[in-house]
């Protein structure tokens, strides 16, 4: 099963990685990374399409700030996060305050014959946050999420543009 590796980055790290950068210290300084806990993560299983979790992050705050352009989501006890679609490195995505982003995560690629099934996936912002973590049952499954190959879209500024950048990644 092929996922992206959790990623442990603190903002330390990130500002050590600019510091290095050799843009210029008179360079003017973006926003600073979300503090988590102005930060509300939603997530909801898709009505149309099964396997289909759709995620929500909105900047309560009044500034805006950075989380990073690909969600974290992680899925119970498996190793790892979905794989970023289309595949991209991570990258600081401006969430003006009170404003939201969108993605879509597929956690079962539609042509495996295979899948690991877990108690709940956990969503984040920035891969130096915890994240929310939501159970099955929350999302609508019953029994337990399924997952192989899992993928997420990029934060969108719709819920439509996500939904349609995961249909063209669909196998």
């Amino acid at each position: 099963m092929r996922i992206r590796p959790a990623l442990a980055a603190s903002s330390a790290a990130v500002l050590a990685l600019f510091a290095t950068s050799g843009v210029p210290a008179t360079a003017a300084p973006g926003p600073a990374v979300c503090a988590e806990r102005v930060l509300t993560v939603r997530a909801a299983a898709s009505p149309d399409v099964s396997d289909v979790v759709r995620i929500s992050v909105t900047n309560q705050g009044t500034r805006p700030c950075v989380v990073d352009r690909i969600p974290t989501v992680t899925f119970g006890d498996l190793d790892g996060a979905a794989l970023a679609v289309p595949s991209a490195e991570s990258a600081p995505y401006r969430l003006g305050g009170g404003r939201s982003a969108y993605a879509a995560v597929r956690t079962l690629d539609p042509a495996s014959t295979e899948l690991r099934p877990v108690d709940s996936l956990t969503v984040a912002g920035h891969p130096a946050h915890h994240g929310r973590t939501f159970d099955a049952a929350s999302l609508g499954s019953p029994d337990r999420i399924r997952v192989w190959e899992p993928v997420t879209t990029w934060w969108h500024t719709t819920r439509a543009a996500a939904d349609a950048v995961l249909a063209e990644h669909t196998s």
